[in-house]
């Protein structure tokens, strides 16, 4: 074989591997923020090897389930091309109507109908985003700035500002409840809760609905061109109740649950946390214009804020500085797919 064909096939086989990835991060744009969630993490671990610790590992797991179910809310309306930053207003709400609920009225009440009852009025608040959205004809963005105003508004002129500290005895259990404990080198126990589960079930269920269900066609579909969807025969105003009443739902579990992990009930919790989430979803490769995006980017991109955030604070960087890393990963990220879209 001659070196002018050697070097033929060394370019081919080039190509070849460059055609590869670059058709695997169009058919799967998720896989930028896989590599580079790799990436970070076996950077930290040879920096510091106490980031693989499985202290470390539980504390970004339990981290992730508030985060995770709030993205998986945005996420799919932001596939139908709105966007809703009263998540957090809603959770708010319905974990704190709850927790004085249960304490003033029903003490007995059960863990499994504490957090039936707060997704569903999760869902109510929601499904009130959706209604106003549809009939008002105007931007999710404008309509759930002013309902985030609103219920909260409303829950600290009706319901309570002072700081609950003492929960409900099955709250607080059910905060504590092991799913598996390890034992550290220095004896102390770590703990992973048995909530956890909620998220990977939250995100199958989000999956299917979105993959296997007509109602997922229909998100995609509004997503791309919200006239054309109509034409086709999906009923606009179904999808936008299931829409916000669905990632109302998610809002008032994240709630109960963030409550029953920290124990104690503050009406004031998760402001400013909309920015972590949104920018989660946006790494995790949804387009904030609607129509892409996957579920398993979604938890990818929780998990990359969640470790940013971790890695952050186990360096000794100050929060504001968190803020600034994880703005410049946004803007990259919108450099990166906007840069893709323009060359498909």
């Amino acid at each position: 074989m001659t070196t002018s064909q050697v070097e033929e096939l060394q370019e081919g086989s080039a190509t070849s591997r460059s055609f590869s990835l670059g058709e695997l991060i169009r058919k799967r744009p998720e896989s930028i923020t896989f590599f580079l969630l790799v990436a970070i993490c076996v950077i930290v671990a040879v920096i510091n090897p106490d980031f693989l610790q499985p202290s470390t590992l539980v504390d970004i797991g339990r981290a992730s389930v508030v985060m995770g179910l709030f993205a998986l809310g945005v996420f799919i309306i932001l596939a139908a091309g709105g966007i809703d930053v009263s998540f957090t207003a809603i959770a708010a709400s319905t974990m704190y109507s709850m927790t004085v609920l249960v304490l003033n009225h029903f003490p007995g009440m059960p863990i499994v109908a504490i957090l039936l009852i707060a997704t569903a009025g999760g869902a109510v608040l929601g499904i009130i985003n959706g209604l106003l959205v549809h009939h008002l004809n105007v931007p999710s963005l404008i309509v759930t700035i002013g309902t985030q105003y609103l219920f909260r508004g409303f829950l600290l002129s009706f319901i309570g500002t002072v700081w609950i500290m003492s929960l409900p005895p099955q709250m607080g259990a059910f905060g504590r409840m092991p799913l598996f404990q390890l034992e550290a080198a220095n004896g102390a126990l770590i703990t992973l809760p048995v909530y956890f589960l909620i998220l990977p079930v939250a995100a199958v269920i989000t999956w299917w609905i979105l993959n296997r269900t007509l109602m997922g066609r229909a998100i995609f579909a509004m997503g791309g061109n919200a006239n054309i969807a109509s034409r086709l025969g999906y009923n606009l105003k179904t999808v936008h109740i299931f829409l916000f009443g669905y990632a109302g739902a998610l809002a008032g579990l994240a709630g109960i649950i963030h409550v029953c992990a920290n124990r104690q009930a503050n009406p004031f919790d998760l402001v400013g946390t909309e920015i972590n989430v949104i920018a989660a979803v946006v790494l995790g490769g949804a387009r904030i214009t609607g129509g892409t995006g996957t579920v398993l980017g979604t938890i990818l991109g929780v998990l990359l804020v969640v470790v940013i955030n971790s890695v952050l604070v186990m360096v000794g960087i100050p929060s504001t500085w968190q803020r600034l890393v994880v703005g410049s990963f946004i803007l990259l990220a919108a450099a990166f797919f906007v840069t893709r879209q323009r060359k498909r």
